[in-house]
């Protein structure tokens, strides 16, 4: 009998990932991309023996294939609304994610997998629950939206890693039908990506929720107290048990407060100050209360204190040691591109924080920054709405320097809130004009609230373009 053929839409990461699961699961990969390809994929593909095109769909072909299998994969960066996406699900066809197919093969006996999404803080709580897990001496495998694709990582093991820390976009859970993970961590739902969503967002937070919608009883859902649309979702919408988290009450209060709302969460995490010190307390049932003191943690900030508490409670939920989960906190590098210190120079700072591609992270940036700052912002804007920044800037950036093609929106916006507005178009000239303009004590942080791709190829090669360009004052 004949493998099956597969077809994959998209040839980047997560395409070729879910190319060479497939091969090894019996199935014979097609993969098809609308765009040319990076060389470095089409190369891997062609030593595998993997079939792909490139510069368009054989759209017939990749129909019926679909057909006769079942299913096809898609890419997260392809929307829903794409032709030959509607046009398979017209026939009948399901169109999963790499993550859904993923998931199908990650568990062999007792893996656990821990996915994580949100707008904000998503990759700064995956690799500081990978680096928990990894401190305590045990096989991890930390994959998904923050760099390797999860099939891949599933393709280069003999067996699944004993733990799966997965990042998880909106994109890729509007493409599962089957994903569980035993933790799933909601961070927040801001707006972000709504130009996908039909600038609704009701529809991006569905998509998120998506993250827990085939989890049991059996499972732990994390959850920010202080976001309304995920707790508004939490009593009708999960099966999991709760854990809820609250930077701004203390255990106790949280669980009161949530009682007060008819809610019973099965466990809960808050903060409270005694003598100037303040500590997060995380309570779960049949175990020892966790206590950490908050200026005891490596990634300091309000944006970050929450990661590290949701971080906290996956590791307690899976028993580690209290010990070596407060040494891991403490010791935490900061990740790429998520205020990232570059250096100092003549006593300017300059601080790498390219990942910031929406108005929230760029508002934690901003907040976290004490002292003048100048703010190199500016990218493809998906329908940001800036106001929320409009007090922070007043208040702290005395120079903005806008690095993108379409800078009027936000010239706009803050252009009577600055000392002076400039447009640029490299990062070689925004780091160059930003030196000029300093003075020793200010804070040069680049935190565009937009996306990378009119000027770069990604916000990490937005990254590596600043981090340079200071480097080489």
């Amino acid at each position: 009998m004949n493998s099956p053929t597969l077809p994959i839409l998209g040839a980047g990461e997560s395409g070729l990932g879910a190319a060479r699961l497939a091969l090894q699961n019996g199935f014979v990969p097609w993969v098809s991309d609308a765009g040319p390809g990076k060389e470095v994929f089409r190369e891997e593909m062609t030593a595998l023996g993997i079939a792909f095109e490139c510069n368009g769909h054989s759209t017939e072909y990749i129909l019926d294939e679909s057909e006769a299998t079942g299913f096809a994969i898609k890419s997260p960066g392809i929307p829903e609304s794409n032709a030959l996406v509607t046009a398979m699900k017209k026939r009948g066809i399901s169109v999963i994610s790499e993550i859904e197919f993923a998931s199908r093969f990650a568990r062999e006996t007792d893996e656990q997998i821990i996915a994580i999404t949100g707008a904000n803080g998503k990759t700064t709580t995956t690799a500081l629950i990978a680096a928990i897990l990894e401190d305590g001496e045990q096989d991890v495998a930390c994959v998904g939206n923050i760099g390797t694709s999860w099939a891949r990582d599933l393709a280069d093991r003999d067996i699944p890693a004993r733990y799966q820390v997965v990042e998880v976009s909106s994109f890729q859970l509007d493409g599962v039908t089957s994903f569980r993970p035993n933790i799933a961590i909601l961070l927040n739902i801001t707006p972000d990506h709504l130009d996908r969503y039909n600038h609704d967002i009701v529809q991006y937070a569905d998509a998120k929720w998506q993250i827990t919608a085939f989890q049991t009883e059996e499972d732990v859902l994390v959850l920010n107290a202080e976001d309304e649309l995920s707790m508004e979702r939490w009593t009708s919408s999960t099966s999991a048990r709760v854990v809820a988290v609250s930077t701004k009450k203390s255990a106790e209060q949280l669980r009161l407060h949530l009682k007060k709302n008819g809610q019973q969460p099965w466990g809960v995490a808050g903060v409270s100050a005694d003598n100037q010190l303040e500590t997060f307390t995380i309570h779960i049932p049949h175990q020892k209360p966790f206590t950490m003191t908050i200026q005891e943690l490596a990634l300091q900030g309000k944006h970050n204190l929450y990661n590290s508490m949701a971080a906290s409670v996956a590791a307690r939920v899976l028993d580690l040691r209290s010990e070596g989960i407060r040494e891991s906190l403490k010791q935490f590098d900061a990740i790429e591109h998520r205020m990232e210190f570059v250096q100092e120079v003549n006593q300017i700072k300059f601080i790498n924080d390219s990942k910031a591609t929406n108005v929230n992270s760029a508002w934690f940036a901003l907040e976290s920054i004490k002292g003048p700052i100048i703010w190199i912002a500016g990218g493809i804007d998906k329908g940001n709405d800036y106001s929320s920044l409009m007090h922070l800037v007043s208040s702290k950036v005395d120079h903005l320097i806008c690095l993108g093609e379409k800078n009027k929106k936000l010239i706009s916006t803050f252009g009577d809130c600055v000392e002076s507005t400039h447009e640029v178009d490299s990062a070689e000239a925004a780091v160059a004009l930003a030196y000029r303009l300093g003075m020793p004590g200010q804070s040069v942080l680049l935190s565009p609230a937009c996306a990378s791709f009119d000027l770069f190829g990604s916000y990490e090669e937005r990254g590596h373009a600043f981090k340079s360009a200071v480097r080489s004052l």
